[in-house]
């Protein structure tokens, strides 16, 4: 059994952790977010100790430290921007760390993490579930066999429609989140570029608060991306159903079909993580290099433009 800490645990992400921390049997020492909307941690481990304070969580793992009680794992489920110093905090402690999506904001912000591996002869783990699923690995492979001269013709659609709280929210601040292209596009880029090999061109056509659309270019696939948190860009056939999301990516017109298990792969992320084989900081850098070209870039429209774009 291994003892995790928890930095983030009122969070939206927080609850898949500490499920997958439960049922990979291990045990949740101490948990720490400012806000106190927590109850969800009794249905896992109401016996974990919880602050509210940084420095009260912090002298806590360090008394725990003096008793010989040490911490494996820090899982990191805060804000963004906030990845980078709590990644810093868990090695510091002494522990690996666990981190969600996107790892941190900026590609150089990775190389210095991995220097901080060095130092303190620690790990760091990304959560990049959407290459545990079934389907997309099924995907990979057939990519990978079938060899072909020319590239696949990728339509990449993920509107999730949120809120007025989204623009209140730390996820509403593009300093805080990096934008939506990051907020929520880092998934599938990382999931692209790890079916589709590595990226060769990247055009921008869009990236506002609610919406980002543009064109990347892989080794083995030309993509159309288009994202939005808006429901007025649902199709008229999802609106009609009263659904709030609409997920579709097509490989040279053909519908991938993921969407079950698509929340689910955190109890999986874990298991491989335990076993050895989770997902190094070096493997986060693609997607994190995309999303900071996308967030910096001025549009521009040379390339292919995705069919929603029309329509914004």
């Amino acid at each position: 059994m291994k003892n995790f800490g928890l930095i983030g645990a009122a969070g939206y992400i927080a609850p898949r952790h500490l499920k997958a921390i439960k049922e990979t049997n291990n045990n949740l020492v101490c948990a720490l977010d400012k806000f106190d909307s927590v109850g969800v941690m009794d249905s896992y481990f109401p016996n974990a100790h919880f602050f509210v304070e940084f420095e009260r969580f912090d002298r806590h793992i360090e008394k725990l430290k003096r008793n010989g009680q040490f911490l494996d794992y820090i899982s990191i489920c805060t804000p963004n921007y906030l990845h980078d110093a709590h990644i810093r905090m868990a090695l510091r402690a002494g522990a690996d760390a666990i981190c969600e999506k996107p790892l941190v904001l900026n590609p150089w912000n990775i190389d210095a993490l991995q220097e901080i591996e060095i130092q303190y002869e620690k790990q760091i783990h990304t959560i990049l579930q959407l290459r545990l699923h079934p389907s997309i690995i099924q995907l990979r492979n057939k990519i990978k066999n079938q060899h072909s001269k020319t590239k696949h013709e990728v339509d990449l659609t993920y509107i999730t429609s949120r809120g007025k709280w989204y623009d209140i929210s730390w996820k509403g601040a593009l300093e805080k989140s990096g934008g939506i292209a990051t907020n929520i596009g880092v998934h599938f880029f990382d999931m692209l570029s790890w079916i589709f090999g590595n990226v060769q061109t990247i055009e921008t056509h869009l990236h506002e608060p609610h919406r980002a659309s543009g064109y990347l270019e892989f080794e083995n696939a030309r993509v159309r991306w288009f994202l939005s948190i808006d429901a007025n860009d649902l199709p008229l056939q999802i609106k009609e159903k009263q659904q709030r999301t609409f997920r579709s990516i097509t490989v040279d017109g053909q519908e991938l079909e993921f969407s079950n298990g698509f929340t689910d792969l955190h109890t999986l992320s874990y298991q491989e993580i335990l076993k050895g084989n989770g997902y190094a900081i070096n493997e986060a850098k693609p997607s994190i290099e995309i999303i900071h070209t996308i967030r910096n870039q001025e549009a521009s429209f040379k390339y292919l433009k995705h069919p929603f774009f029309s329509i914004t």
